[in-house]
């Protein structure tokens, strides 16, 4: 039994270096479900499945619930709902070339991207109207750009030097 533990353990730590380095992939997600879902069948508890996995309770809870209601189909991946893109194939291509040529061949007077910018130069190019906060998720999409946070500057705090402290054994010694 121990063995087995050990063995299904380091397979799910082989699942998880990809969990470290970000974002586990669709198909990445179902393995990490599938694998979870033959542990619960052989009887591990939710609690170790979840600390196993690196997730909640409450998740290891859910799969389990959709694992005993409707088998193990009940835990692979399903299409992502949405709606679908409207720029085909080669029109996302050509997005792509779009933004490797540069902002300046597009019209504009700089030499940096904005997501603004580029929903307007979609606009242009191929009539498709997008907010530039979607434009933002589609040059991710893309590999166009990576998906950072913008980090409010830190604020420094410096205090002001320490004023010496008057005590009483100060007031009294010039009193004597």
């Amino acid at each position: 039994m121990l063995k087995v533990l050990w063995n299904s353990i380091n397979r799910a730590a082989r699942l998880m270096n990809t969990a470290a380095e970000g974002m586990l992939s669709r198909d990445e997600m179902e393995s990490r479900r599938l694998l979870a879902a033959e542990d619960l069948q052989r009887g591990i508890s939710q609690s170790l499945v979840a600390r196993k996995f690196c997730v909640s309770r409450t998740t290891a809870s859910r799969w389990f619930r959709a694992l005993t209601g409707n088998g193990v189909e009940s835990l692979r991946k399903r299409r992502a709902p949405g709606r679908p893109c409207r720029l085909n194939a080669d029109q996302l291509k050509s997005v792509a070339e779009l933004y490797q040529a540069g902002p300046r061949l597009a019209g504009f007077d700089s030499d940096r991207w904005t997501t603004a910018r580029f929903a307007d130069a979609i606009q242009v190019r191929f009539g498709i109207h997008y907010d530039p906060d979607h434009v933002g998720r589609i040059m991710h999409r893309l590999g166009l750009r990576e998906r950072t946070r913008s980090r409010r500057p830190e604020l420094v705090y410096t205090a002001p030097p320490p004023q010496p402290v008057e005590t009483v054994r100060d007031r009294t010694a010039d009193v004597a």
